[in-house]
């Protein structure tokens, strides 16, 4: 896992967006390859999105071949409400560039059946060849996508109860008023999240500090989700300074010497090819790939005689000791100890004055003991 730590909220947000764009065209997504990129919603990401209209507006990039998937929906909230993350999603990126609107993918809060829209959602996933790159935001629990503390880290997309601190946190978004913010969310899991070949999360404000410090420097743990980015080939965090506020001293300071190191080299973190075409047999069919080599086989022994005579090793235990012991009959009978004889030092010293200054008899104990009690 990587640590990107810049001073200020909007400089981390620069860098995720020049990150994203930079994988985007290194990429070179076509109609039949497209980038498949992940998207979360919240206040963390919102200054991505601007970053990347802008690219786009400046002709520095191009989401026409980039198929997105977002992280979660509220459920029972009409999809044109302010509040809906189809409405975010919208109003911050998806119509201020030229993604069509067949590439993207939004979770229905309001389905019929919303575990079969979770099913689907997943196979969704799989046919486009899984996710090149899942841009996260946390909670200030700690919580990736709507995976509460508590959820599983084999979790897939699914319906969830929203603890009562997320009803807290987003009640900002329904005018502070907590009664209207929705109890259920259907979100992707954090092995969803885990299956993308690249994970990059943001983290600002100094009221995620807690969070990025327990997913940073504590154990995998499922009361702090992001914390399962520590199980990750190819994860990121991009965090400002006071999100780092909780973190140790030297864990900030090992970060950013291997960020100096790294960029004195010209060395960034590079996906291998694999990992960066991997899905292209899932998304393009008909292309002709290497087959791999045939397996060696190896002809059976036609003859019982000649097949050779395997000798398994026996397990050596004590009873396989004894019984390989030529003196396993006789049963010697254990030394036996002596008596235990108390002794004194003062027994062992010829010099009458010194044994009378040492440590007395018990029976000269005794009648101290019963003189002293007297007095």
């Amino acid at each position: 896992m990587r640590l990107i730590i810049r001073e200020k909220p909007d400089e981390a947000s620069s860098y995720v967006a020049d990150y994203i764009a930079h994988r985007i065209k290194e990429f070179k997504p076509t109609r039949e390859r497209p980038f498949v990129l992940g998207l979360p919603t919240g206040g963390s990401p919102i200054s991505v999105y601007q970053l990347l209209v802008e690219k786009y507006k400046a002709g520095e990039i191009s989401f026409e071949n980039v198929v997105t998937f977002n992280m979660d929906e509220y459920v029972g909230i009409p999809r044109d409400h302010p509040q809906s993350y189809h409405t975010f999603m919208w109003r911050h990126f998806f119509s201020h560039v030229n993604i069509p609107p067949t590439n993207v993918h939004i979770l229905n809060g309001n389905a019929p059946d919303l575990a079969a829209e979770c099913d689907a959602y997943e196979a969704a996933i799989v046919a486009a060849g899984g996710i090149d790159l899942f841009l996260a935001g946390i909670g200030s629990d700690g919580h990736i996508a709507f995976n509460e503390p508590g959820s599983s880290l084999a979790s897939r997309t699914r319906v969830k109860t929203l603890a009562y601190d997320t009803v807290l946190d987003n009640a900002r978004f329904f005018d502070d008023d907590i009664a209207q913010v929705p109890r259920l969310a259907l979100t992707v899991g954090v092995q969803t999240i885990l299956d993308a070949r690249e994970v990059v999360a943001i983290v600002v404000g100094a009221r995620k500090a807690v969070a990025l410090r327990e997913c940073l420097e504590s154990s995998v743990n499922h009361m702090w989700t992001l914390s399962a980015l520590q199980l990750h080939r190819h994860a990121t965090i991009v965090a400002d300074e006071d999100a780092t506020l909780e973190l140790r001293v030297r864990t900030v300071k090992y970060f950013r010497d291997i960020e100096k190191v790294a960029r004195a080299q010209g060395f960034e973190q590079l996906l291998s090819t694999r990992l960066r075409t991997v899905s292209d047999v899932t998304r393009n069919p008909a292309r002709t790939y290497p087959q791999p080599a045939a397996a060696v086989v190896v002809d059976e022994v036609q003859s019982p005689a000649t097949s050779p005579t395997l000798v398994h090793p026996q397990p050596v235990n004590a009873s396989l000791l004894r019984a390989a012991s030529p003196a396993a009959d006789d049963q010697s009978a254990r030394s036996v100890s002596p008596d235990f004889v108390p002794d004194r030092m003062a027994s062992r010293i010829p010099e009458p004055e010194l044994a009378r200054r040492l440590t007395p008899n018990p029976e000269q104990q005794l009648f101290i003991r019963t003189n002293a009690v007297g007095a």
